[in-house]
């Protein structure tokens, strides 16, 4: 049962990432996802007092178009848990205002973009492990990142999201590797989970 809850769990999470909703409209949906959703991050017992995740105020600012730079390259990440270490192989780096970052390919069955990265907003503002601007093997297509010509992507750091581990100790997460931490703040995207 188990397993088909998480299947439909990460059903409803690409929905929602896949959605035309503006982004008022997704964090209210996200929200009330993770509030009732048997296979939410947010821990079962509190989930009934669940008021909703915080968010830095949405921002033009943190929306940039880039050039991906080829240049390969992999790394393997231990996961801390059940997955143990996954491959994954640099799609290039990304040259943000804030610096550069690398994005990845999951060399796993099916595989997926994933984007994680640190600033300097981690630990105080935001979660101290990095967040996500997209996992598309979790579903999370098209908002954080999207493909808009050859070697060129959307970022849209007001849905950086943070990973299910910085809910709950029960999720075991990849956390963003040391070429994907910036030093500057992005002040974008969701906050620290109280």
């Amino acid at each position: 049962m188990q397993a088909i809850e998480l299947a439909d769990y990460r059903e409803a999470v690409a929905r929602l990432y896949l959605s035309t909703c503006g982004l008022a409209e997704f964090r209210a949906r996200r929200d009330e996802l993770f509030a009732s959703h048997p296979q939410s991050p947010i821990p079962p017992a509190e989930r009934a007092t669940f008021s909703g995740l915080r968010y830095f105020p949405p921002s033009d600012d943190v929306i940039v178009e880039v050039a991906l730079r080829e240049e390969p390259g992999g790394l393997n990440i231990d996961t801390g848990g059940p997955d143990g270490v996954i491959r994954y192989d640099r799609v290039g780096v990304l040259t943000t205002p804030w610096g550069p970052l690398s994005l990845w390919w999951i060399a796993a069955y099916g595989g997926g973009l994933f984007l994680p990265f640190r600033d300097g907003t981690c630990g105080s503002e935001t979660y101290g492990g990095g967040r996500y601007l997209t996992d598309t093997a979790k579903g999370t297509h098209g908002r954080g990142l999207q493909v808009v010509g050859p070697g060129r992507v959307r970022l849209n750091f007001n849905y950086a999201y943070n990973p299910s581990c910085a809910y709950d100790s029960r999720w075991a997460c990849p956390l963003a590797p040391r070429e994907n931490w910036l030093n500057d703040r992005v002040r974008a995207g969701e906050l620290r989970y109280l």
